[in-house]
């Protein structure tokens, strides 16, 4: 049983896939490795945080992923999510 029958899976592959390359671009203009950033959050080892900037096997970062992740680059979460620099 889907929870959400309507959704298209399509979209929302590519809005996870967004939202990795987002951290990823963010990420590397601020000059954080992968596992500066996944300490910053929480995680031992940078396998989680590269699954999710790469969704790899459809791996994602959740709501508290993404309020830790633009904490932790000092970035709104907007920035994170859409990929607009809402800084100003």
């Amino acid at each position: 049983m889907q929870v959400f029958p309507n959704i298209d899976r399509d979209k929302l592959d590519q809005f996870y896939i967004r939202i990795g390359e987002n951290v990823r671009r963010v990420r590397t203009e601020k000059g954080i490795s992968q596992l500066e950033l996944a300490i910053s959050i929480g995680h031992k080892s940078t396998s989680f945080l590269s699954n999710c900037e790469n969704y790899k096997n459809r791996e994602h970062f959740n709501l508290e992923h993404l309020y830790l992740i633009s904490d932790a680059l000092g970035v709104n979460i907007c920035e994170i999510i859409i990929g607009a620099n809402t800084n100003e």
